[in-house]
């Protein structure tokens, strides 16, 4: 989209991805979940995270689960961007911008991949499952305050 001047107009969603995109200068790169090869993400890439103890139980809960990644702490989705706008992931869930997996030492191993091109698990079941487990209401289901 361009604007009258000739210049570039830059939607909410754009200076929302360009400030997601910002790091301190100095610090290590963060570790991201690598999309398998041969696969692609045409709606950008973030993941959710549960405990490990939950993992087992969240994948049992997901009709078509994407790919799944895991390590001794927690179990990660990959899911399209934007998983988080207008949902609040309940604790101990983490969403994770960019699919970054903050403070692990590596790359967790990749445990389940679907079949096809696209990674994605979608993130409406993903979350109902992990609402369901943490005892959470679902943000739609939960009483409008005035």
């Amino acid at each position: 989209m361009r604007a009258g001047s000739g210049g570039q107009v830059l939607t909410l969603d754009t200076l929302v991805r360009l400030r997601r995109g910002l790091r301190t200068p100095g610090t290590p790169r963060p570790l991201r979940l690598p999309v398998p090869e041969g696969m692609t993400v045409p709606l950008g890439c973030d993941a959710v995270a549960v405990p490990a103890r939950l993992g087992p139980q969240v994948m049992s809960r997901l009709p078509r689960p994407g790919c799944v990644y895991a390590d001794e702490a927690h179990w990660w989705w990959l899911v399209p961007a934007d998983s988080d706008y207008a949902l609040e992931w309940p604790a101990p869930a983490q969403y994770a911008t960019g699919a970054v997996v903050p403070d692990a030492p590596v790359v967790p191993d990749l445990l389940h991949r679907p079949e096809g091109t696209v990674p994605y698990t979608p993130p409406i079941p993903l979350y109902l499952a992990v609402c369901r487990l943490t005892g959470t209401t679902p943000v739609w289901s939960r009483p409008v305050r005035a």
